[in-house]
């Protein structure tokens, strides 16, 4: 199984970055998807999940109206577009699987990637 993020970089507040995240080694539209952070000193947070399906969203409130999961189950990857950036949103950005459905616990994911890091400056 493996689960590999890119797209992160450093840009100026204000800006957008698209995250991508490529899914290999297990069947990867029978699992729900999604984008947590962990900024230094802090836990991982959720950010963003799909469903299997495409179907079910859902969004931490302090991202909601500035970013957008989306899924292409014929590619297996899944992509975090990330609009109107800010300082707090700098933190390492893990993509995961879960079985099943959606789930906004970092806990109750069964696949992570290593990260891909997101800088905004002010």
């Amino acid at each position: 199984v493996q689960l590999v993020e890119s797209g992160g970089g450093l840009v100026q507040a204000g800006g957008s970055l698209r995250l991508s995240c490529a899914a290999s080694g297990f069947r990867f539209d029978d699992y729900a998807m999604g984008w947590f952070r962990q900024a230094p000193g802090k836990e991982r947070e959720f950010v963003a999940t799909i469903s299997w399906g495409g179907e079910k969203m859902k969004y931490v409130d302090t991202v909601k109206g500035r970013f957008s999961i989306s899924r292409d189950n014929t590619k297996n990857t899944v992509t975090l577009q990330m609009n109107s950036l800010k300082p707090e949103d700098t933190a390492i950005y893990y993509c995961g699987a879960r079985r099943v459905g959606i789930a906004t616990m970092a806990g109750r994911y069964d696949y992570w990637g290593l990260g891909t890091q997101v800088t905004v400056s002010s």
